[in-house]
């Protein structure tokens, strides 16, 4: 979203006076707990040279790590010029202040260049688990991302040794520009297939040869350093290009070899894997190690140990995985060996890519160029792999509702059409969304107009569960909702053609009951969850797969279902994780609650967010002020000061 495009909407707006009471300054003597700091560079990415949007001079970015049952600030710069940002902590749920979630026109109003904004974010006890963080801004996520780990309150539920994070993203030989220009023009150009996929920065894009790396390259220890059950991990250290940490080294994209991940014989490691992509879902597997065993997903809530022989993970999903290292003897019987490959492959997409990164045992070892001939025939059917698996390891604690819980059902149809402008666009339920839909945020609109900018609920249900008059979707606090996702053939030119899709729901994790071909059955499905004594976990991305490449146009291929306890008023959304997708209006927005569920601190000292670029937003002459919605008390122990971060904030602009 360009600068220039949020600031025509503003002319002759008229808003509150701020009031100071109850508010604080964020001045010098102010330290964010973390500072990102995001800036345009030519990164050599992919064995190619792009212009790339990246985090404390990195993509991905630099591993956050939270303490659970603490709040934290964490400072966002625009260092970009011309372009606005939202950074939005993915997974995390209603964990954030209002008007910090990091959604454009939905929650809050973007970053201006040359701006900072100051999040404020409390994760409760039971968040453990991995997240990330990415922006919200058309498809700057493709590189503006980073890992966000809630580390364990004492001691994991599973004794690991040491971490690693395995953070996959996209990799495009079209500008940013190139692709948002062409998905929103007319006529419609698709932002094209991956040209690669990218490991802790690291990768081979399509048509470039991989060389040998050299001895120790590709810095592999993403992510090391925190272990269980001994309590509290180290705290983070940023990287920047001039103070960098051995624990969350990214890859050295400067080389054209293959990334590494490097571990020690003998040990436990809790391997995070974060699907940052923008389009691709991956399928992989690791070998000579046998199988993975999976003990999260989507953070939150342990499940019960799954093993897998591999692992499949769309765009903003993530899984816990725990893998034995070969001790020195197997690694002896195994003919000395020292590097092991991941093989990995995009799937439901045309042109799938395939690529590899090594497991090292020997960090002085040179990182071995891929192989000539594929280690593993990957499966190509998607649709079915762990479905109806994943249950907690709790399930006492477990609240996944029953079908007699639910008090109403809403289903939402996945269209892909062309509109009267001749653009192609997505939509659910009949509302294309996107972020130019409202001139001012909704969340913003309801402070300032109070009850009058909640959906009409009654319009809603008469309309596919959206109100025509604010385009968003109502929900009222104490319901429990059913919501069915449904896969269609394309209308666009008469098509057909049918995409697999993840979807994400922001403000609490759901509980996934499941997914199939054809149209939901709401009586098959409880059959089948009651028979196999299926109870799921928390999650916030699954698949809506396909079951064909092409059906009749309009005909179902296809559906997911969630049921969610509606306990967490806010403005939020529900949407497809691919980024084009999303710019062609695959989102949806929920009001959840009256205003008065919503509004929670008070106008006057609220009213620094209701304007683009205002008090809330800092910048090298002005200092912003916040309302401190949480206490910034630790359950888990002290927390300290970070001084990498009181560094950054000093010299950050």
């Amino acid at each position: 979203m360009r600068a220039s495009t949020i600031s025509s909407f503003l002319a002759g707006a008229l808003f509150p006076v701020l009031s100071l009471a109850a508010l604080e300054i964020h001045d010098s003597n102010f330290v964010p707990d973390h500072v990102l700091v995001v800036t345009k560079l030519d990164l050599p990415t992919g064995c190619q040279s792009r212009q790339t949007i990246v985090v404390n001079g990195t993509s991905p970015g630099p591993a956050i790590h939270l303490l659970p049952g603490a709040s934290s600030w964490i400072r966002v710069y625009n260092g970009m010029s011309d372009d606005n940002l939202t950074m939005h902590w993915h997974g995390l749920g209603q964990r954030m202040a209002p008007f910090a979630d990091g959604t454009p026109q939905a929650a809050q109003w973007p970053i201006p260049p040359g701006h900072f904004f100051d999040y404020e974010i409390a994760v409760q006890k039971d968040d453990s688990g991995t997240y990330f963080y990415h922006s919200h801004v058309e498809v700057q996520a493709l590189s503006c991302s980073g890992p966000l780990i809630v580390d364990d309150c004492g001691s994991s539920p599973y004794n690991y040794d040491d971490e690693r994070i395995f953070h996959f993203q996209d990799f495009f030989k079209k500008s940013d520009q190139q692709m948002v220009g062409g998905v929103r023009g007319v006529p419609f150009r698709w932002s094209g297939e991956t040209s690669g996929i990218l490991l802790n920065g690291q990768g081979v894009s399509s048509g470039m040869t991989a060389t040998t790396g050299a001895r120790g390259g590709t810095r592999g220890f993403y992510g090391a350093g925190h272990s269980s059950p001994y309590g509290r991990a180290p705290r983070h250290r940023f990287v920047t290009r001039d103070n960098e940490s051995t624990v969350d080294d990214t890859s050295d994209a400067t080389t054209c070899s293959l990334p590494v991940i490097d571990i020690d014989p003998g040990k436990t490691y809790r391997f995070r894997f974060i699907g940052a992509t923008g389009l691709s879902l991956l399928t992989m597997a690791l070998e000579g190690h046998g199988n993975l065993t999976i003990v999260q997903v989507d953070g939150s809530e342990y499940n019960a140990p799954v093993s897998t022989g591999h692992l499949q993970m769309g765009a903003g999903q993530r899984f816990d995985v725990l893998f034995k290292s070969k001790t020195a003897q197997e690694l002896a019987a195994d003919g000395n060996k020292t590097t092991y490959f991941l093989q990995f492959e995009t799937r439901d997409r045309p042109n799938p890519y395939r690529g590899y990164a090594v497991l090292r045992y020997a960090p002085d070892a040179m990182v071995p160029v891929p192989p000539t001939k594929p280690i593993f025939d990957l499966p190509m059917d998607v649709a079915h792999w762990l479905e109806y698996t994943f249950q907690p390891l709790y399930p006492e604690t477990n609240r996944a509702p029953s079908a007699a819980d639910v008090t109403r059902r809403v289903i939402i149809d996945c269209v892909q059409k062309t509109d009267i402008s001749g653009r192609v666009v997505w939509e659910l339920a009949g509302l294309s969304w996107t972020e130019f839909t409202y001139q001012s945020p909704l969340l913003i609109d309801i402070y300032q107009r109070g009850q009058a900018a909640i959906p009409n609920y009654d319009a809603a249900l008469k309309n596919n569960g959206w109100d025509p008059a604010t385009l968003s979707f109502p929900a009222k606090v104490g319901e429990v909702l059913e919501i069915v996702l449904q896969n269609t053939g394309s209308l666009a030119r008469n098509s057909g053609f049918v995409e697999t899709h993840p979807f994400h729901a922001h403000s609490k994790h759901y509980y996934d009951i499941g997914s199939g071909d054809g149209i939901y059955d709401a009586d098959a499905n409880n059959a089948k969850i009651e028979q196999l004594g299926y109870r799921p976990v928390k999650r916030d991305t699954t698949m809506l797969y396909r079951y064909q490449d092409h059906v009749t146009p309009g005909d179902a291929d296809g559906w997911r279902a969630w049921r969610i306890r509606v306990d967490n008023p806010g403005v939020w959304l529900i949407h497809c994780h691919i980024l084009g997708h999303m710019m062609m209006g695959m989102q949806t927005v929920w009001t959840v609650g009256s205003a008065a569920d919503i509004m929670k601190t008070p106008v006057a000292e609220s009213s620094g967010y209701f304007t683009y670029g205002g008090d809330v937003y800092g910048n090298k002459t002005h200092s912003p002020s916040y309302f401190a919605y949480f206490n910034g008390t630790s359950k888990c122990g002290p927390v300290g000061v970070n001084s990498n971060a009181a560094n950054l904030t000093r010299r950050a602009f």
